[in-house]
């Protein structure tokens, strides 16, 4: 049987949608910015943090799964945005 999401997910994944780093780019200079590991579902990464599921976020944390976004990963993702033009999640990047 499959598990139907919750009301929280629903309401995140309605208000996921393409940003550019112009838009990005206050929160990373906040140090506001987290980095979700292309392997995890992002919406769900989400509603873990939004409930307060520290178990679990704590576990990403520690596995480097979601990881406030570091500077050095930022220019990384800059650079691939100016080489591409757009940079979507994809495993291993």
């Amino acid at each position: 049987m499959t598990e139907e999401p919750s009301t929280l997910y629903a309401k995140l994944l309605g208000e996921t949608a393409s940003i550019t780093w112009k838009e990005l780019e206050p929160f990373f200079a906040k140090g506001a910015l987290l980095w979700v590991d292309p392997g995890l579902d992002l919406i769900a990464a989400a509603e873990a943090v939004a409930t307060d599921e520290g178990q679990k976020v704590a576990a990403w944390l520690a596995a480097d799964k979601v990881a406030k976004l570091s500077e050095t990963r930022a220019l990384d993702l800059l650079s691939v945005i100016r080489s591409y033009g757009r940079w979507s999640f994809r495993p291993g990047f």
